[in-house]
C-alpha cells in the first residue's frame, strides 16, 4: 500500500472541507463496500472521540493494551490507507439502530471541537487504547478513519 497524505484536522479549512463531505452524504447513501449503513458508519465513527470526551468507553486490560500498542497502534495512526472490510474492533461494532442526522451532526461537532482545542492540546495525550500519542498520530487516527469511511460511502 502506498502512504496516503489525509487532511489535517487541526487546520480549520480542513476540517470544513470534511465537514462538507459529511454533508454530501444522505440517509439514502450505500457503501460501496461492507455491511455498515450510513448511520452506523456515523457512530462508528464517533467512537474514536467518545473514547477522548466521554467515559462510556472502558480501558482495555494491560495484556490487551500491550498488544494494541504493540502490533495494532502503526496500522491505525500510520499513514497507510485502511484495508477494504477490514475488521472491526469490538468498541467500534454499532448493534443497534443510529439516527442519520445525529450522528452526523455528532461527528461535526467532535471535528469542530478537535480543531477549536489544537494541535498542542493532543500532544502526549493519552489514548484509551495506545497510550500517549503525539498530535500527528492523533491526527492520523481520526483522520485516516474518517477519509477511509467517506470514501466507502463514495464521498
Amino acid at each position: 500500500m502506498t502512504a496516503k497524505v489525509y487532511p489535517d484536522l487541526f487546520d480549520a479549512s480542513q476540517v470544513d472541507a470534511a465537514i462538507a463531505r459529511l454533508h454530501a452524504l444522505t440517509p439514502e447513501a450505500t457503501p460501496q463496500w461492507g455491511r455498515m449503513v450510513v448511520s452506523e458508519m456515523l457512530a462508528h465513527v464517533n467512537v474514536a472521540y467518545e473514547m477522548v470526551y466521554e467515559q462510556k468507553h472502558p480501558r482495555p486490560n494491560p495484556i490487551m493494551r500491550f498488544v494494541l500498542k504493540r502490533i495494532v497502534k502503526a496500522r491505525v495512526v500510520g499513514a497507510d490507507p485502511y484495508p477494504r472490510n477490514t475488521p472491526t474492533a469490538p468498541a467500534f461494532r454499532i448493534k443497534e439502530t443510529r439516527d442519520f442526522t445525529v450522528e452526523r451532526d455528532r461527528l461535526i461537532a467532535y471535528l469542530q471541537r478537535v480543531q477549536r482545542e489544537g494541535r498542542s492540546q493532543f500532544e502526549g495525550r493519552e489514548s484509551l487504547s495506545f497510550g500517549p500519542l503525539s498530535a500527528t498520530e492523533w491526527n492520523g487516527l481520526f483522520s485516516k478513519h474518517l477519509d477511509h469511511h467517506l470514501e466507502q460511502f463514495g464521498v
